[in-house]
């Protein structure tokens, strides 16, 4: 009897060394190899860039390549979802946005992961507005008139968004409830077939990422209504923030970037990431890049991403149900 206790403490005892094997293997050296930063969207947008500009920055901090790896589809949740599954070691990233971490368990109940709870917060990267944008045919110059002439014609007027769910979609609804305007939802599987239906006249008005719109708003092609945040932004002081209007004072709404990792990664990994990224963040080039895409960087502990987060998945709470906003 003694000799059985003492072979099933020996194997207890290997059994928990085994598992705590991993967490042991990603503190000594870290990193010793290169890191996967998973972008959940195709290359080209504005996640992917704000992916890339990080990623060069930490490879030059950790010492080791940092490779993007694209993973897209379903609205980003693909590619979250990887992230989730994958062995916390630190090798493995997320750069993460609203729509993946907290809009998608909302609106889908086919969406397997918590953003929250599934996912490791590193750091707030930066945010951006969305401006509110209109075809040059429409008959309305100023917010006030567009807002009478919605009013005039219920359901009438027509806006697009890059798709369902969307944090550009969910703006559109805040709009239209804090204004009291039926305005008729249009989504498009992406940013630009939507504004080339907005140029072309087929839709009416669209909610775009500011970098996306201001090029159009500069060359006269687009008319800009409002940004979506509750102050204007740095790079179009001209256009005014929604909120100045009375009937729309409240809405502030923007998109964000975040650094994750699998939950139970070992906390001095998380510390080492969260170190390295600060100081990347403060970078002259990754500031200028990002700022010229309307990107206000932040930067941030990690308890106040997750509170971040955690607001601000109330904020899209509240639009989806008033909305009634549901994708399987």
């Amino acid at each position: 009897m003694k000799i059985n206790r003492a072979v099933c403490f020996i194997q207890f005892a290997i059994c928990s060394l085994c598992a705590l094997a991993p967490a042991f293997a990603a503190d000594q050296g870290y990193p010793a190899r290169s890191v996967t930063l998973i972008v959940g969207y195709a290359p080209g947008g504005a996640v992917d860039l704000v992916a890339r500009v990080t990623g060069a920055q930490l490879t030059d901090r950790l010492g080791q390549s940092v490779i993007i790896e694209n993973v897209g589809g379903a609205s980003g949740t693909l590619g979250t979802a990887k992230v989730v599954a994958a062995r916390p070691d630190g090798y493995t990233l997320l750069l993460g946005s609203g729509s993946e971490i907290s809009i998608a368990k909302l609106i889908n109940s086919n969406v397997t992961y918590d953003g929250e709870r599934d996912l490791a917060p590193i750091s707030l990267i930066g945010t951006a507005p969305m401006v509110l944008v209109g075809g040059s045919r429409l008959k309305a110059d100023t917010l006030d008139q567009l807002l009478d002439a919605a009013r005039a014609r219920p359901g009438q007027l027509t806006y697009a968004s890059p798709g369902i769910g969307s944090p550009l979609h969910l703006a559109g609804e805040l709009i239209k409830m804090r204004g009291g305007v039926d305005i008729s939802h249009v989504p498009y599987k992406g940013a630009g077939p939507a504004i080339t239906d907005l140029l072309g006249g087929q839709i009416d008005l669209a909610i775009v990422a500011i970098s996306t719109g201001l090029p159009y708003i500069k060359s006269g092609k687009l008319k800009a209504f409002g940004v979506t945040e509750a102050k204007r932004s740095p790079v179009a002081p001209n256009i005014p923030a929604l909120a100045e209007n009375k009937s729309l004072a409240g809405v502030d709404i923007g998109v964000w970037y975040g650094l994750f990792a699998p939950t139970k990664t070992p906390a001095t990994v998380l510390q080492r990431l969260h170190a390295d990224l600060l100081q990347a963040l403060k970078q002259p080039q990754l500031i200028n890049t990002l700022g010229k895409q309307g990107i206000s960087i932040v930067g941030s502990s990690a308890a106040e991403l997750q509170a971040f987060i955690r607001n601000d998945t109330e904020k899209y709470r509240k639009i989806v149900q008033a909305a009634n906003i549901r994708v399987e």
